[in-house]
């Protein structure tokens, strides 16, 4: 967590590093109206608080042969402390999970698993997932396209207030009849 709140500048640096963690100081520098030093020295902290947590290079599913992505709720026998954690260990080492949630409603879980092909989740389901200790139901949604994907969070930049002025609309003059 941020031992600081977080500034106007520091949120124009978050949202360039969100579009692109390959810019050069230089250029993150230039592009939030900053000097390089302090410019690096914002980013060390928000790196040292936490805020950037770590930098990723994002690749295309398709491109490497993960052609299949499957949203697959499960269902747990009891939903109790142990039974979770024994579920959430052996969902944290299966690489072919993207995510997983614990939810409210009809299941406990809701996972985002990618494989390359039908047999490989047929695999993961079948000898992983259903072998895991408490596992109930298991139920699947094949995502047919991807409409909207996302890593960037959405941090709006607070409104600009200028001290000692108000922003009016200049009233029209009224008109003697």
């Amino acid at each position: 967590m941020p031992t600081q709140p977080l500034d106007r500048i520091d949120l124009r640096i978050l949202n360039r590093l969100q579009d692109n963690a390959r810019l050069s100081n230089v250029e993150l520098a230039r592009a939030v109206h900053l000097s390089p030093s302090p410019c690096l020295a914002r980013v060390r902290r928000l790196e040292e608080s936490g805020v950037i947590s770590r930098h990723v290079t994002l690749l295309d599913p398709i491109a490497v042969g993960l052609n299949v992505s499957v949203f697959i709720q499960v269902s747990l026998e009891k939903q109790v402390e142990r039974a979770l954690d024994v579920f959430e260990k052996a969902i944290a080492a299966r690489p072919e999970v993207m995510e997983c949630y614990l939810m409210t409603g009809d299941s406990d879980y809701l996972l985002r698993v990618v494989v390359p092909d039908v047999p490989a989740l047929e695999h993961f389901i079948v000898n992983v997932l259903s072998r895991v200790p408490g596992v109930g139901n298991i139920r699947s949604s094949f995502a047919l396209k991807q409409v909207k994907y996302k890593t960037a969070l959405p941090l709006a930049e607070p409104p600009v207030v200028r001290a000692g002025r108000a922003k009016t609309r200049a009233r029209p003059a009224k008109r003697a009849l």
